[in-house]
């Protein structure tokens, strides 16, 4: 078929309108450049709903997270939490992290009134374990997520972690995991269904350990196979239907592989960084940012790097094994107030789509992703903020990416043959539907171009976008110009993608 060219998006709302300088806008004005896209409308390989997963953890202290979540009121979960999750839709939730390495999990189900508080050591202050296994399927429920548990892992390892400095033993081993199965997927398990949960749970995805790799006082990895052969066998003793995902991250893949592939169906790897670690004088830190835009936008288009050279280096160990990847921690890690407020600022939201371009460039082995640490009070890294004592929750920019991913994505990976400069696009389909996801990594150039779907003709499409001045920083619910525009396409005319802006395409091709 003859390829249709299309599209120009006209206009700028109200809600979206990038406050430049009268510089920049000068600059801007007449910075066009006009190529072309071209697709392939071949399926690739199948994109995973857990690509656009979140990671929930009790914080303590650090960050009032999973607590300020909760209604103590009228024990339920925050409305204003549930309904933005919604706009979110995680494809899954992670519940666990480093607290998982002594987390008690039968101190948080039965009554409320008999659960045990615990005290958090890595993130300190007490958890009151209002919040446990129930309550946290219940909000997967109510969000569509599937829910994925983290295991302790024998505290990795770590005396630390083992015990507290008061005695109390944090450590649980492989029987304890097998019976945390038991509780959630055996539809006869006698201590649920005491507990009012006639239904099991059925929670299918579980992670031996968090990051046992990392840090000292943790088991080598010599053990940490042998080991994590025995919580596999345990668990799945009392329900085979389970996927467990264990630890190769710091080049253990290989050695776990050969050890417990077996018993494993994932491998995990973390990966929390500094894209301006090596720029001297970086502006990502502190407030520095806001002192030099142009220097901190410039680091964060390229932020991508360091994250594409870690997922090949782990492509690399696994590859011919048949074990697909879980990236069930991932974020930028800034030195500042709160881990750095830029990351509340759209450039930021423009970099991490960059990051999603990536793992879905990689989806035929990356099979579960985060880039955010889900909802709190103070952390940058999170993707909701939950403003205290009062407020709307609301999604910082990285949310706003993987929301509209997320929302806008096809099942099945295509190859984008032709990009214009400046331009970042992947490219999916399910059916008839072509999409798109393209980022202009340009703060003042506009990029018109024409579209090609190979052998295919376009008769309709829409656009989704997101853009505002790459300085904007999100800081509550109102107000907040990072709202999808959408449009509808004109198949005639040109594409125009605005500076600094990330837009989702979705096109209707025969």
């Amino acid at each position: 078929m003859k390829r249709r060219n299309f599209i120009k998006i006209t206009g700028v709302g109200s809600a979206s309108v990038i406050a430049t300088s009268k510089i920049n806008m000068a600059i801007a004005k007449d910075a066009f450049e006009t190529s072309e896209i071209k697709i392939n409308p071949s399926p690739k390989f199948e994109l995973s709903p857990w690509l656009y997963m979140q990671f929930m953890e009790p914080l303590g202290v650090t960050d009032g997270s999973v607590e300020a979540a909760w209604d103590h009121g009228h024990d339920k979960w925050r409305e204003d939490v549930v309904n933005v999750t919604r706009e979110l839709a995680p494809g899954m939730i992670r519940w666990g992290g480093i607290l998982s390495s002594y987390y008690r999990w039968r101190e948080a189900v039965g009554l409320r009134d008999s659960r045990k508080p615990m005290y958090n050591i890595q993130w300190e202050g007490m958890e009151t374990n209002q919040i446990g296994t129930s309550e946290f399927v219940d909000f997967c429920n109510q969000v569509n997520a599937d829910p994925l548990m983290t295991v302790n892992f024998e505290s990795e390892g770590n005396p630390n972690w083992a015990t507290t400095p008061k005695g109390d033993v944090r450590s649980a081993d492989a029987a304890e995991a097998a019976e945390w199965v038991d509780y959630c997927n055996n539809p006869s398990n006698r201590e649920r269904i005491k507990h009012g949960f006639k239904e099991p749970f059925n929670i299918k995805t579980w992670q031996i350990g968090n990051e046992t790799s990392y840090g000292r006082n943790r088991f080598d990895l010599k053990t940490a196979a042998k080991k994590t052969v025995e919580f596999a066998k345990a668990m799945k003793k009392v329900d085979p239907s389970i996927q467990l995902i264990g630890w190769g991250d710091s080049g253990w893949s290989k050695k776990m592989i050969e050890e417990a592939g077996e018993y494993i169906d994932f491998i995990a790897f973390h990966h929390m960084y500094n894209p301006g670690r090596n720029v001297e004088n970086s502006p990502l830190r502190d407030n520095k940012y806001r002192e030099d835009p142009a220097a901190t936008w410039e680091i964060l288009m390229d932020g991508y790097k360091p994250h594409e050279e870690k997922i090949k280096n782990i492509r690399d160990e696994v590859i011919g094994t048949g074990k697909p990847l879980a990236l069930t921690e991932c974020h930028y890690a800034l030195p500042g107030r709160n881990r750095c407020e830029v990351l509340s600022s759209w450039a930021t939201g423009v970099s991490y789509a960059r990051l999603m371009n990536l793992h879905e460039r990689n989806g035929d082995l990356l099979k579960i992703a985060t880039l955010a640490d889900f909802c709190g009070t103070r952390w940058q890294v999170n993707a909701i903020m939950i403003p205290v004592p009062g407020g709307k929750s609301f999604m910082m920019p990285v949310a706003k990416i993987m929301s509209l991913y997320r929302h806008h994505t096809g099942k099945n990976y295509l190859e984008v043959e032709n990009v214009p400069g400046d331009l970042d696009i992947t490219a999916s389909r399910t059916g008839n539907t072509v999409f798109l996801h393209v980022v202009n990594t340009s703060r003042y150039r506009t990029i018109k171009t024409s579209i090609d779907i190979l052998n295919m003709q376009i008769n309709s499409g829409k656009a989704f976008e997101l853009k505002t001045d790459p300085e904007f920083e999100i800081m509550r619910a109102e107000n907040d110009p990072l709202l999808p525009i959408e449009r509808n396409l004109n198949v005639e005319e040109l594409v125009e993608f605005p500076p600094a802006s990330v837009t989702a395409v979705e096109l209707n091709v025969v």
